[in-house]
């Protein structure tokens, strides 16, 4: 009956020492009768997995059981006090399946256990166990019992490292998927809201849950989607940067097509927008798509704080974005081929303060450009409480060091030191990097054709951003192609009661997020009790 499992016998070394095991048919389908022929095979798959253990156990009537589940995924408190306590107490019924008749016990005396089933299929039974779940099986049946009591050791909810604001939500994601849905599902108690699993990775089985508002985001554009991440093909997913890469519109592009946050709220007021967040096991990182510019420029707390500060500090983020990109090319265009645009009192302290540096401005910019962003890198590798000082003091450092030297002018850091304050204020990481690395192509084409030359790599960026789309959306939508109606939270942000409707080009239908009202002030509160 098991001569199919029988193989020639195999030897494997394991610490100089040689042995020799049975080496069992690894393409077994269903399970036996036999519990120790199912016991041997399990062995075999999980050969040399010692955070796998087999628990053996004999009660009355002489029936033989065996639990398997994988150490550090369960409850083990849970397992015997809910689970083996139990099964060793309760009577048998030899007329009835075993296992039933313990699954019965189970539902009785085991609450704590979730999702019991009974699988015959052996790759559902090692997915099962590989997947936190506990695996009873009993001799004489073809049937193995699952249950869920998956729990394991996960990072307490805090604040964003990469999204701090001053006031607001201070509660962030975590690597828990459920703890996750449980942060979204919780500001928002609606049967609209909706959490579609899926599992993506050929061998690390990565739980990913597709998340959006039924009746608000576009059918289309949740069924790209589905579909994107159901093309996915590789072995592991490990991060949420791993999905990034292979749903992107246009993967050549430095531009950030996928957003990408760890803020609770900043997911659900995408969705509720019409955005679809991807949420995926073991990193605190939910995607966002569709993206457009504006959402990367955008802070959370724009929308905690009054319209008139945030209008202004809008206005202020976009201007230092200009000044993060233009600022270095600028300097070095207009001092090396337009020193005529400068005021003259200006031109006469800038050549005197290069008046021994031997190289030209275009270098010295660049020199200092690298020196920068190596001082930054360094600093977020480094441990915190030694990264930051290592940042500050190491640029003043140098700064001084250099201009003493006379390697570089002092106008010239003060230029870099101001582009690199300037591009901080950008709220997504992503973007930010993006125009820092494309700094440097315009400073080399503002070094050799000055200021046509900026003006060129400028064009050429907007023709690359007017072309770029991110799920059906244009990159830059509402302004181009334009929607008026939409642009009410694009530069400036108009008052929460006027923001009546969703985004045009998100969302079909419900569109209407409020109905059209005034602000509620004591004056119009007497004018309706005067009605």
């Amino acid at each position: 009956m098991f001569n199919r499992f029988k193989r020639p016998l195999t030897k494997s070394r394991t610490a100089n020492k040689e042995i020799i095991h049975e080496d069992n048919d690894l393409s077994q389908k269903f399970l036996d009768p036999s519990l120790h022929h199912n016991e041997q095979y399990l062995k075999e798959v999980f050969h040399n997995c010692s955070d796998v253990v087999y628990r053996s156990l004999s009660i009355e009537e002489g029936i033989h059981l065996l639990v398997i589940y994988v150490n550090g995924l369960v409850d083990a408190k849970g397992l015997e006090e809910l689970l083996l306590a139990p099964l060793i107490a309760a009577g048998h019924n030899p007329d009835v399946n075993k296992l039933i008749y313990f699954k019965e016990v189970i539902a009785q005396q085991a609450v704590a256990i979730r999702d019991t089933q009974l699988v015959n299929d052996t790759s559902q039974l090692v997915k099962g166990i590989l997947n936190g779940k506990i695996a009873l099986l009993a001799d004489g049946e073809t049937q193995a019992l699952l249950g869920n009591m998956s729990e394991y050791e996960k990072r307490p909810i805090g604040e964003p490292g990469t999204e701090s604001v001053v006031r607001g939500p201070r509660e962030g994601f975590t690597e828990s998927l459920n703890t996750n849905i449980t942060l979204i599902r919780r500001r928002m108690r609606s049967s609209k809201l909706k959490f579609e699993p899926t599992i993506i990775g050929k061998m690390s089985q990565t739980q990913v849950s597709i998340s959006y508002i039924e009746g608000i985001v576009k059918p289309e554009t949740l069924e790209e989607v589905r579909k994107r991440l159901n093309n996915i093909n590789t072995d592991a997913i490990l991060d949420s940067g791993y999905i990034e890469e292979f749903i992107e519109d246009t993967p050549h592009s430095p531009i950030p097509l996928v957003q990408n946050t760890e803020r609770p709220d900043v997911v659900l007021s995408s969705l509720l927008e019409g955005k679809v967040a991807i949420m995926v096991d073991g990193t605190p990182f939910v995607l966002i798509v569709p993206m457009t510019i504006w959402s990367a420029i955008h802070a959370a707390e724009d929308y905690y704080e009054h319209f008139i500060y945030t209008s202004a500090i809008r206005l202020l983020r976009f201007s230092l974005l200009s000044v993060s990109f233009l600022l270095p090319s600028i300097y070095v265009a207009t001092t090396t081929f337009h020193p005529q645009l400068i005021p003259e009192a200006l031109l006469l302290t800038i050549a005197g303060a290069r008046e021994n540096i031997p190289f030209p401005t275009v270098v010295e910019t660049l020199f200092m450009e690298v020196i920068f962003e190596a001082l930054r890198e360094a600093g977020i590798r480094l441990p915190k409480p030694v990264g930051s000082a290592v940042s500050m003091v190491g640029g003043l450092v140098l700064g001084e060091s250099a201009v003493h030297a006379g390697i570089v002018a002092a106008p010239t850091v003060i230029v870099v030191a101001f582009t690199g304050i300037a591009s901080f204020s950008l709220p997504r990481y992503n973007l930010g990097l993006a125009f820092r690395l494309l700094r440097f192509p315009l400073l080399l084409l503002a070094g050799s054709l000055g200021i046509y030359g900026v003006g060129f790599g400028v064009i050429a960026l907007l023709i690359h951003l007017v072309n770029l789309s991110s799920f059906g959306v244009p990159y830059l939508a509402p302004v181009i192609p334009n929607t008026t109606s939409d642009l009410k939270d694009i530069f400036i942000r108009v008052p929460r009661w006027k923001m009546n409707e969703r985004p045009a080009f998100l969302v079909n239908e419900n569109v209407t997020r409020t109905p059209k009202q005034e602000p509620i002030t004591s004056k119009g509160a007497e004018n309706e009790d005067g009605m």
